[in-house]
């Protein structure tokens, strides 16, 4: 019996934590993760990294986020280009953004505010005090997709990471057309990664 017993308390300790990963009680929890496995990125690359990366992006809609990036340029592209852009896209937040997020909030204060309702999103504010920035305010905007929430734009003192996408992306395609765009964005993740 009391093998038994230190046997269902060995399984209970084992399989909690994994209970606790798989429930996502909320879009904060979703944020706090997003934001912990960003810390955990190192400078040096690693195969750590790479499953930290990966768990941060599993915490994007990069499909809605690059919609609304690419805004009226989306629908005409094939679905084949969208498939790239949203590749692409996935690649330069794990290379470019979340490296350079964790340096941002390496040793950061993180202060959550209440979490808000707004039309379709769930708004998931945050404070953080940088010591060359000051105090910072940040919102992460999350919809809920099956049963998960997902980020699909960060408000960083008032900017849109998504509209500021969407100007530079606007500004390439003006220019030339959508296939520089995805020269660029090739060139830039080709030099993330060297």
């Amino acid at each position: 019996m009391k093998k038994f017993l230190i046997t269902v308390l060995i399984i209970v300790l084992i399989a909690t934590p994994l209970w606790a990963e798989t429930l996502d009680s909320g879009p904060q929890d979703s944020v706090q993760q997003l934001l912990g496995e960003i810390r955990q990125i190192k400078p040096e690359s690693s195969a750590d990294n790479r499953k930290h990366s990966q768990s941060a992006l599993s915490l994007l809609n990069v499909t809605e986020i690059s919609k609304k990036a690419l805004g009226k340029y989306w629908s005409k592209r094939s679905d084949t280009e969208q498939e790239k852009f949203q590749t692409l896209l996935g690649e330069l937040f794990v290379h470019v953004a979340f490296p350079s997020s964790a340096k941002f909030f390496a040793e950061l204060d993180l202060v959550y505010g209440k979490t808000k309702k707004k039309k379709t999103v769930v708004v998931v504010p945050l404070t953080v005090v940088h010591e060359k920035e000051g105090e910072v305010g940040i919102d992460f905007h999350l919809i809920q997709t099956g049963d998960k929430w997902q980020v699909v734009d960060v408000i960083l003192d008032g900017v849109s990471m998504r509209n500021n996408l969407r100007s530079q992306f606007y500004k390439v395609i003006k220019k030339k057309d959508f296939n520089e765009l995805i020269r660029k964005m090739d060139k830039k993740l080709i030099s993330a990664k060297s």
